[in-house]
């Protein structure tokens, strides 16, 4: 089973957010409190789609995605307006603190799903909201696709089969799944990252500027070899100004 090489991620780091965890919290539950029967999205499935929706290259606006996030109907069903001003505001919130995050660095960290029982990590639900998300705009992902170099095109196929596995249509043996399922969660934030260098370059850039930016800049001493290559000792080179 192979879907192409994808790049390696750099170690393992919790999700450096705006949000705290009790905003999370309190997100969850408002999500939680969204009539069940309308089948709303979960805080996992919410964080793939917000970071489906910030990958795409085209602009998307909460008009249009915000009523995807209540329900199969758009509905959200809120008792009061004191409610739907809260829920509203915790997912905006959210959304916002996705965008930061990328702006830092294109390895963000999804909000997985564990299940109680088992402790096993449960990455479909991430999966199903970015894949929504991809469906909102199919004619600019598949212009991502087509221009896209191998390791983003085999990020994408890699994350659309995952979602074959999430809706039981997946063609792959008993004993593929279960090892694409250990390799998932791993491989899912290294997928977005290789995906998003092609989707929002300016983004990824900007963010390797800022991550280049924040490491000190050290000047060798005024008697060491300048580092331009001259030669010439860095106080009677580079050093004049």
């Amino acid at each position: 089973m192979a879907f192409g090489r994808v790049p390696t991620a750099p170690a393992s780091r919790r999700r450096a957010m705006s949000s705290s965890d009790q905003d999370l919290d309190r997100l969850d539950e408002l999500l939680s409190a969204l009539p069940q029967e309308n089948l709303p999205m979960s805080l996992s499935e919410l964080d793939g789609y917000v970071t489906g929706i910030l990958s795409c290259p085209d602009l998307i606006p909460p008009s249009e995605w915000l009523p995807h996030v209540w329900g199969e109907t758009g509905h959200a069903g809120f008792p009061d307006l004191t409610t739907a001003d809260a829920t509203i505001s915790a997912v905006m919130a959210h959304y916002n603190a996705v965008a930061a995050e990328m702006t830092r660095t294109p390895w963000i960290e999804p909000i997985y799903e564990v299940d109680p029982n088992s402790d096993e990590t449960l990455w479909e639900p991430w999966v199903d909201g970015f894949t929504r998300a991809m469906r909102l705009r199919p004619e600019a992902w598949e212009k991502v696709l087509e221009r896209a170099d191998e390791e983003t095109r085999s990020s994408l196929i890699f994350l659309l089969a995952l979602q074959d596995v999430y809706e039981g249509t997946s063609a792959f043996t008993e004993e593929e799944i279960d090892e694409i399922d250990l390799e998932a969660p791993d491989m899912i934030r290294n997928c977005i990252a290789a995906i998003l260098l092609a989707s929002r370059p300016a983004l990824v850039m900007k963010a390797e500027n800022r991550s280049r930016a924040s490491i000190p800049h050290k000047h060798p001493g005024r008697n060491e070899r300048c580092p331009c290559g001259s030669g010439r000792k860095y106080k009677q080179c580079c050093g004049k100004n």
